[in-house]
């Protein structure tokens, strides 16, 4: 009778270890779950773990290339409410590029340092955010020659319709001086166009068809350009 019941213990106690021990694919570390994500500066630490909790953040690499992200969203205000984001990731290299089916849509990792137990990233721009990023460095250089000047007599001010709109049409309208280099802005503006319009095809970027309303004159207002229509 005690030889049975120490058998029927070893038994439960081999059960019990089998449910928590962690299967670790050695020929792809990434695939598994990993949770208790720490930050620091620029990169992400992730502990892996044999399944996501249930009311915590945390992410799973499956071996069939689904990615999925519990989150409570953006939302901080308890109670939280956790939820699978799925998306898709694939490797190349050190990078792991992962595309969810909700925000924040596509991003991607560089791999740090991989182990047995432990995750570390570093958020890396994608290519499509380096152009978009490449495409607001262009209009920064733009407001900033709209803005060199203060605006004392509208007399002295014009205003040109900007960028492009992936459905066609300008974004918008840019007053500038006659006193700044009118064909340089002009051309950085012209540029500018060009560079939105090829980010759109190349981003297959989509937009509403509405058209800006086109001011019929500048008036100065506290050293500033406001348009009237």
């Amino acid at each position: 009778m005690k030889t049975g019941y120490t058998l029927l213990i070893a038994l439960l106690l081999l059960a019990c270890q089998s449910n928590t021990e962690i299967d670790i694919n050695s020929e792809n570390l990434l695939i598994g779950n990993w949770i208790d994500s720490s930050y620091d500066n620029e990169t992400i630490t992730f502990q892996r773990a044999v399944s996501l909790n249930e009311n915590a953040p945390g992410i799973s690499f499956k071996e069939n290339s689904v990615f999925i992200q519990r989150t409570s969203g953006w939302c901080g205000t308890p109670p939280l409410t956790f939820y699978d984001n799925q998306g898709t990731w694939k490797s190349q290299e050190s990078l792991i590029l992962i595309s969810l089916e909700n925000f924040p849509g596509n991003f991607q990792w560089r791999i740090i340092s991989l182990d047995n137990n432990q995750l570390i990233v570093k958020r890396e721009l994608s290519e499509q955010e380096i152009d978009h990023q490449n495409l607001m460095n262009l209009f920064d250089e733009i407001s900033t020659l709209s803005h060199s000047i203060s605006c004392t007599d509208s007399n002295n001010w014009s205003f040109t319709p900007y960028g492009t709109k992936a459905c066609g049409g300008p974004q918008g309208f840019i007053a500038y001086s006659n006193e700044i280099d009118t064909v340089q802005f002009l051309q950085k503006v012209e540029a500018y166009n060009l560079a939105e319009k090829q980010y759109n095809i190349k981003w297959s970027i989509s937009s509403t068809c509405d058209v800006p309303q086109q001011p019929t004159s500048i008036e100065c207002q506290n050293d500033y350009p406001v348009f009237k229509y």
